[in-house]
């Protein structure tokens, strides 16, 4: 199992001190991944529709607090101060950049990385940050988001390539230097929605969901399976292997100190060091090969101390 977490990219430890020192004592520590999250600008008023809120509020609206680091620059950023940690967009709202240019960046960043780069990918979810951008229409950003992954497939994978679709249209195009990973960065698709399963399916080399998602709870092992084999049983529905997917987990909930679970007992991935390892071992029993958690403190010192708690007391408990 790999672990990963989220880099600083807002509030009191989002400054270059603080996010280096972080992301060299993550690979110091063991951790395998950092994760950068994409917001570009967030308007002042946001419609209660956040998916990963029992609410539907957005946190960063209640709190009064919008900054947010671009997240590419910040990938690159790290890649620079970094050495082998593995680094993931997670995610980037695709719709929002042209695919040209992410294809441009991330092949960019990954060379400059020695080939670290992983690429999760999600459709969006904030109508008004489309709106501010002026970009494609907010409902058909499910559509954007298929063919601007298949732009920047082609662009990693042709020498020259041409693409003629319902949202982008070019031909006989060069995008030098292509990606050191080959045939190009996996790419991981977020979601936990039907739409995001066949996504998975159709474009992704792994499926990176949210266990927080209230229209799809995957906060026990039990529900994680179900949606695992929905996801499998698609790929079997198209002539994939479902053993060619990859799979990851997003776990917001993890926390040292053990938290009742809504239907009665212990909150998976929560408690003592042994009953986080035992949980984490269960997940793995089931293919997941990565676990992205949650260590995030406004305080320098409280988070890595989480980071070291969580590296020295579980990670020693879990087997090869």
């Amino acid at each position: 199992m790999r672990f990963g977490f989220s880099a600083p990219f807002r509030g009191p430890l989002a400054n270059a001190r603080d996010i280096r020192t972080i992301a060299e004592a993550a690979e110091t520590y063991g951790y395998g991944m950092l994760s950068v999250a994409d917001h570009i600008v967030v308007p002042a008023t946001v419609a209660a529709n956040y998916p990963y809120s029992e609410t539907g509020e957005f946190a960063w609206t209640a709190d009064g607090s919008t900054d947010c680091m671009e997240q590419f620059t910040l990938l690159a950023w790290l890649a620079a101060v970094t050495t082998d940690i593995r680094l993931l967009t997670s995610v980037v709202v695709v719709p929002h950049r042209n695919p040209l240019f992410m294809a441009k960046s991330i092949a960019t960043t990954d060379q400059l990385s020695g080939g670290r780069v992983t690429v999760g990918c999600g459709a969006g979810w904030m109508r008004e940050e489309f709106e501010a951008l002026n970009i494609e229409d907010f409902d058909a950003r499910g559509r954007v988001t298929d063919e601007y992954i298949a732009v920047m497939q082609a662009l990693w994978q042709e020498p020259r390539a041409s693409f003629h679709g319902e949202f982008i249209d070019f031909t006989d195009v060069a995008a030098d230097p292509k990606p050191v990973q080959r045939p190009h960065p996996p790419i991981w698709i977020g979601g936990e929605s039907m739409a995001a399963i066949r996504r998975t399916v159709a474009l992704g080399d792994g499926w990176y969901p949210f266990g927080s998602n209230p229209k799809f709870r995957m906060d026990t092992i039990s529900t994680f399976v179900a949606r695992r084999d929905r996801l499998f049983a698609e790929a079997d529905e198209v002539g994939r292997d479902p053993a060619s997917i990859e799979l990851a987990y997003n776990c917001a909930f993890h926390d040292e100190t053990a938290q009742d679970h809504r239907d009665g007992g212990r909150l998976l991935f929560t408690g003592s060091a042994e009953q986080r390892a035992e949980d984490i071992t269960a997940l793995a029993e089931i293919g997941v090969a990565t676990m992205m958690i949650n260590v995030t403190a406004t305080d320098l010192d409280q988070m890595l101390e989480r980071m070291q708690s969580f590296s020295e007391q579980v990670m020693p408990l879990l087997a090869d």
